[in-house]
């Protein structure tokens, strides 16, 4: 009786649990995007044997002869949803010819090979994919419940192609949606008819696998007895070639926790399962998997895959850093070189493990490059320089600084483009520990969305905008991204250039620039870029209109490289005197001494004067002027003179007003209105003192260019209603008074040296 009744519980447990599996079972078949886990709720038999009870009758392979950034994606993604493929002829040389033209029969006679120890089991299910450029996007028992709905026995996907014979084309059955022609790229049936169709004929490795399957379901008779279809809408399988553009990432929003995603075909309104990047799709396919599988991406935790693989430098000690290869490029004429390699100094990266290569081409440049490295050069590893002399071309300087990291053994390559300001003093470090093999800090000319990588390609291998790109340039997504060019920074892991010879990794195609010429071999050899932007890193400088041929080009900067020309010429005490709490530095009554520009600044616009050199001959008739009368003349060069009149204008508007407006309350003028803007030259010889005036202005602004007691003795400016004098004039520091009525004012005698002086009359 007791043994009875065991029995009866035991049958009733086994029910019980039977009836959960086919409950989960069911939760399995309905879900399409991966949603419910199903992988972990059928990792274990009643034994606790380690067993797949949902996909005990599918069989799941791919080929892949080595590991690949491609091969790694694939299995990232069919792991996500718990599955184990077979991987057929890994760790072999690759026999099926170059992919690039017909070939790949190796893939089918690998795939005869791997079926015939399941010879008997006819019932079973085949799922066969490439691996180097395909994504799973969801549950294989939600990819089994579609195959059997359609009826098939055998489902190929298709595509909008008839490759490789486009005369076969006509053969086809007509569709009246979808893509019409076979692709064989993934394909999914019973292990019966599977073998019926690698066993129709034989093949060799190198010929065309696509033309072995094309040919067999363009035989109606074969095609109908073994009930071939292919996925003409994409229910399970979407081949991206000519078939990109109808594709769109959509989200579902939860409750709680982050967004996910999947696929849709925008034609048919159908979300497919498995994404196949075949032919030109590959960059399409590495976008796609920014954020398919769910999880690679969202907007409550941002980049979840950037924390795969990391590294902690600070585990380790630095002596033991990674050795860098910094490759400096000198080779366009380029504004605030000098701000570039003190950014390049401030690395905060030990740099007794950097050695140090710098090519310029550039022979305006020598000088500068040439103090870089008498001043630094002895703190690195070790210092090689190619001078503009040597005539060494970019493409050739380029692999040559590859050479040098395979000799000096370094661990990381690292290149950097006079363009590229890394402001971030631990880019190298923050590159080094996201620990991929290509990498670049995204960097963007400030206020625009020109920036170092390109979110997409066209056919011909140019720029194009990828859906993302505003979002990743604005920061509005912060993450690491696969993208299919980069330029001007990044970081390379030697293993690369210790894999592939210089035949097959260089920048050696004068045809293209170097940047395109190493980013396309990258893409051939399926090596995955990425660009970060998980925090920011730096930015671009415009080099467009930089004028050598002026005195002091980069004074000329001040639109185009705003940020940069702020950080070398305004005062760094400037924005403290904006603020309310702060007390303005008042010498007399109502005038106002506050520093705005830097010795940098006041040296150059001294420099742009003298080079010049057609100073005034401090007479009333001045042909300058409308009129030709100048009431109280000094010796001076106006600012249109030298081509500077616009930008003056523009410091006025953007660093004067603001003071004037803190200051002088109640008065505003935007902008500032301003027609005589010039340098004055006091000497003793020429013009030392200017007699007692009023100027024609609402304020004058007065910046004092260099340094008294120590370039002129006596000067300054006396105000005689007040009998207020100020002589002790600070180099980059501007006064600001009023011009009319209070302020009758007087230049005082310079009795030696050359005193020099911005003046403008403002709001005349």
């Amino acid at each position: 009786m007791y043994r009875s009744k065991s029995i009866l519980i035991l049958l009733i447990s086994l029910n019980i649990i039977f009836i959960k599996c086919i409950i989960a079972f069911d939760a399995c078949e309905k879900s399409d995007r991966g949603e419910t886990g199903c992988e972990e709720q059928h990792s274990r038999n009643f034994y606790g044997e380690e067993v797949n009870v949902i996909y005990a009758d599918v069989l799941v392979f791919t080929v892949a002869t080595n590991e690949t950034h491609g091969y790694n994606r694939y299995i990232d993604s069919v792991r996500t949803f718990g599955i184990e493929p077979k991987i057929l002829g890994f760790g072999q040389k690759w026999k099926g010819g170059d992919m690039l033209y017909p070939g790949g029969g190796w893939k089918i006679n690998l795939l005869k090979n791997a079926l015939k120890p399941f010879e008997g089991s006819e019932e079973k299910i085949v799922v066969f994919t490439d691996s180097y450029d395909v994504i799973f996007l969801g549950q294989l028992s939600e990819i089994i419940r579609r195959f059997k709905d359609t009826g098939a026995r055998v489902l190929f996907g298709a595509e909008p192609f008839c490759w490789p014979n486009v005369e076969l084309a006509p053969q086809y059955p007509e569709v009246t949606k979808g893509q019409r022609f076979l692709n064989s790229g993934a394909y999914i049936g019973y292990l019966k008819e599977i073998n019926n169709i690698l066993n129709r004929a034989e093949i060799k490795d190198t010929e065309d696998d696509q033309l072995f399957f094309t040919k067999a379901y363009l035989d109606k008779d074969f095609r109908e007895s073994n009930k071939i279809q292919l996925d003409h809408l994409s229910e399970i399988i979407h081949n991206l070639h000519g078939a990109s553009d109808i594709l769109e990432i959509k989200t579902v929003e939860h409750k709680e926790g982050p967004e996910t995603y999947y696929l849709k075909n925008r034609e048919t309104g159908t979300e497919p399962l498995i994404v196949h990047g075949n032919g030109r799709s590959k960059v399409t396919l590495n976008y796609l998997s920014n954020y398919l599988p769910n999880g690679v991406w969202n907007s409550i935790d941002g980049c979840v895959s950037c924390k795969k693989g990391q590294l902690d430098l600070e585990k380790i000690k630095r002596d033991e850093w990674p050795t860098v290869l910094l490759a400096l490029f000198v080779e366009m004429n380029t504004p605030f070189l000098e701000g570039f390699f003190k950014k390049i100094h401030q690395l905060e990266y030990p740099k007794n493990r950097i050695h140090l290569f710098v090519h310029n081409a550039m022979k305006y440049h020598t000088n500068q490059v040439n103090r870089f490295i008498e001043a630094h050069g002895a703190e690195y590893l070790s210092v090689k320089q190619i001078k503009p002399e040597d005539g060494t071309t970019e493409w050739a300087a380029r692999d040559l600084s590859l050479d040098q990291c395979l000799a000096k053994n370094c661990e990381i390559y690292f290149a950097v483009d006079s363009i590229a300001h890394l402001d971030n003093q631990f880019t190298l470090k923050l590159l080094i520990e996201q620990n991929r093999t290509v990498i670049a800090p995204m960097l963007v000319r400030p206020g625009k969305a020109w920036s170092n990588f390109w979110g997409s390609l066209t056919k011909d291998g140019f720029y194009a905008r990828s859906n993302d790109y505003m979002d990743i340039v604005h920061n509005d997504k912060r993450g690491l991204w696969n993208v299919p060019y980069i330029n001007s920074a990044y970081v390379i892991n030697s293993t690369l250039l210790k894999t592939y010879d210089r035949s097959q990794l260089s920048y050696n195609k004068p045809t293209v620039d170097a940047d395109m010429a190493i980013c396309q071999t990258l893409r051939d050899l399926d090596v995955f870029m990425y660009v970060s932007n998980r925090v920011d890193f730096g930015h671009l400088i415009n080099a467009d209109s930089y004028d050598i041929t002026r005195t002091e080009p980069d004074m000329y900067q001040i639109f185009e490289n705003e940020q940069d020309w702020e950080e070398a010429y305004i005062h760094p005490d400037y924005p403290e005197e904006l603020n309310p709490q702060h007390k303005n530095e008042q010498p007399c009554p109502d005038v106002y001494r506050f520093p705005i520009v830097t010795r940098k600044f006041a040296q150059s616009l001294i420099n742009m004067m003298e080079s010049f050199g057609k100073w005034s001959s401090g007479k009333n008739e001045d042909e300058r002027l409308e009129g030709g009368y100048e009431a109280v003349p000094t010796r001076d060069i106006h600012m249109n003179q030298v081509g500077w009149e616009r930008h003056w204008l523009y410091f006025l508007q953007k660093y004067v007003r603001p003071l004037q407006e803190h200051v002088f309350t109640g008065y505003y003028h935007d902008p500032p209105r301003s027609l005589m803007n010039f340098v004055v030259r006091y000497r003793p010889d020429e013009q030392p003192s200017l007699r007692p005036h009023h100027d024609s202005s609402t304020y004058t602004i007065n910046i004092a260019l260099n340094e008294a007691g120590k370039d002129y003795s006596g000067g300054g400016c006396r105000f005689i209603r007040y009998n207020c004098s100020v002589t002790d004039s600070k180099v980059g520091w501007m006064l600001m008074h009023p011009g009319r009525l209070t302020h009758y004012h007087e230049g005082l005698l310079v009795t030696n040296g050359t005193r020099y002086i911005m003046i403008s009359f403002v709001d005349p």
